[in-house]
């Protein structure tokens, strides 16, 4: 008999998030029990997760059942509120070198040492210091280091590779643990790729775009992605997830035949080592906040999965759109600047609708009689939580503190927000979060007094209530006005934008008229009138030199009186 356990309740803090200053290592501990305890098991595994926990932290069961029931109702703001002189490091670092050590020197080769002589060494060298016995690890301390190093290091690898045609799906974490894949949002693989294509940004330049994919590793749906000339970061990968958990419509400028009717969340989201997979925003902060558990992968082919989808992107869409460079500089093709006329609008609607219109109406190579949208709709145990946008604003960009002007007012990259319900609170210290794809709508939060901050409501920037403008095109606008000298306003900006895209859109039409009359001049060449009627025309240079060699006529000057004189 499995035991589930629920996502946080909805209440009234459900929508609190944690400052940066709360998350310390004591929290990070306890972020690490929770992921344990909220992974679905049977009752005797459930116990013994808890008599763990209860040993990591020094605490009773009875605290652990408390922690974990203040987490169902507070969610992430249940974890905060700890006690400093729990969770320390018992150890000397020297110690743990020297037990290490000990054991790895003692297994080499034909060499087998326990970890019960291993200790008997630490005891020899502590009286060779002349330690006292509480001085030293005692046998139960050199037992879990111990414990901990075989666990990781020396498990066999019994999973087989995603890419094997099975039965029996398993991903190996970079710790040595199975995640067996059995149905559907059971895991999600995330990777990110700079795309082989140059399209025109917001500064009017050409520049190659990052695409943040993720996808079911039961299904091989795509879930959900991020489209940006971003760099990889933890906020991107935050934003990438925000799409795959919500369900997701588009307008019908986006011309599609299907609906895209994925979302949820996974049990166990499963990425490479990179930096922003491994930063405290994804990994710990959402994650617990959004009750899902975040693995590494052990070895690079463990990302199959998303890799073989960048291929396919590639082979079947970016190879036949303007721009588009190739993987090999040597084999690039020719005129690839003078050819990109995409925006990334552009691209980002041509790639929805391949992810939904194609992609995800195809079986995989695995699964013949199946799309994969079906096998995802129909690999699923249970309906998918369904999340409030603002359970995920976690997931958005974040920016410092911000003070409250006259009449609910505040400034953020030189523009104006305003909100009816921020009146009368000017002076107070806000935090805003913010969608990088369109900032002329922010989200505005207090702090409260225990450290964590609740929403308030939306604020619009003045003058742009109908527009849209990324964060990226408002740092360009501010840019150029400030080498321009200019006052910055949300008039000056709201000219700039306007004519940024007439600017963008007046290349692109340059660049597509050029192309049309290179690719007609190539197919059309026809010869002239004079050509096809063989009349030779007249050496203009010879004509001149005979004209100067011909002798002036010479006149003779005659009055009338002369013809008509008196005799």
């Amino acid at each position: 008999m499995s035991l589930s356990l629920s996502i946080p309740d909805d209440s009234p803090h459900s929508h609190r998030l944690p400052s940066d200053e709360m998350i310390t290592d004591e929290v990070k501990a306890k972020i690490d029990i929770i992921q344990s305890l909220i992974e679905p098991c049977d009752r005797i595994t459930y116990r013994q997760r808890k008599e763990q926990a209860a040993k990591q932290l020094g605490v009773t069961i009875r605290s652990v059942e408390r922690l974990l029931k203040k987490y169902r109702e507070q969610g992430l703001i249940a974890l905060m509120k700890t006690r400093s002189d729990k969770g320390k490091t018992r150890i000397d670092d020297e110690w743990k070198e020297f037990i290490l050590n000990t054991y790895k020197e003692g297994n080499k080769g034909s060499k087998r040492i326990t970890r019960h002589q291993v200790f008997l060494k630490v005891k020899g060298r502590a009286k060779q210091l002349g330690l006292n016995k509480e001085e030293f690890p005692s046998h139960q301390t050199v037992y879990r280091i111990l414990d901990k190093f075989i666990e990781e290091n020396e498990r066999k690898k019994k999973a087989r590779s995603p890419g094997y045609s099975g039965s029996r799906l398993t991903h190996i974490t970079r710790h040595g643990r199975e995640l067996e894949v059995e149905g559907s949002n059971d895991v999600w693989q995330c990777d990110h790729t700079c795309l082989d294509i140059r399209l025109v940004d917001e500064f009017g330049v050409l520049s190659r775009p990052w695409l943040t994919i993720i996808i079911d590793s039961y299904s091989r749906c795509v879930m959900g992605f991020f489209l940006g000339f971003y760099a990889p970061s933890s906020h991107i990968d935050a934003l990438a997830l925000r799409h795959a958990i919500l369900p997701k419509s588009y307008s019908s400028d986006y011309q599609l035949k299907n609906e895209w009717n994925t979302y949820g969340i996974p049990t166990y989201y499963y990425t490479d080592g990179g930096k922003d997979f491994r930063s405290i925003h994804v990994t710990e902060q959402v994650a617990v906040s959004l009750g899902f558990n975040c693995f590494l992968r052990s070895r690079p082919s463990d990302g199959g999965i998303v890799e073989r989808f960048f291929k396919t992107l590639n082979n079947s869409v970016l190879c036949e759109l303007p721009g588009y460079t190739g993987s090999n500089v040597q084999q690039r093709p020719k005129n690839v600047d003078k050819d990109a006329c995409l925006s990334l609008k552009d691209l980002e609607k041509i790639l929805v609708k391949y992810i939904v219109d194609e992609y995800n109406q195809k079986p995989d190579a695995r699964m013949k009689n199946q799309s994969r949208i079906t096998r995802w709709e129909a690999g699923l145990l249970t309906e998918p939580y369904l999340y409030d946008e603002r359970e995920l604003d976690i997931a958005l960009m974040k920016e410092a503190k911000r003070t409250l002007q006259k009449s609910g007012t505040l400034q953020f990259e030189n523009l104006t927000y305003r909100s009816p319900l921020l009146k009368g609170r000017e002076g107070e210290r806000v935090a805003i979060r913010y969608d990088p794809d369109d900032v002329t709508t922010i989200l505005v939060y207090e702090y409260l007094d225990d450290g964590t901050e609740a929403f308030l409501d939306y604020a619009h920037a003045q003058n742009l209530e109908t527009e849209k403008l990324s964060y990226r095109e408002l740092k360009a606008i501010n840019k150029q006005l400030n080498q321009e000298e200019e006052a910055i306003n949300n008039d000056k900006i709201l000219d700039a934008m306007m004519e940024r895209m007439e600017m963008t859109e007046e290349l692109v039409k340059k660049n597509r008229q050029q192309r049309q009359q290179n690719a007609h001049e190539a197919v059309n060449s026809r010869p002239s009138v004079t050509e096809k009627l063989s009349i030779s025309q007249p050496d203009e240079e010879d004509w001149e030199d005979d004209s100067e060699d011909e002798p002036l006529p010479t006149y003779k000057v005659q009055y009338m009186d002369d013809l008509f004189e008196d005799d």
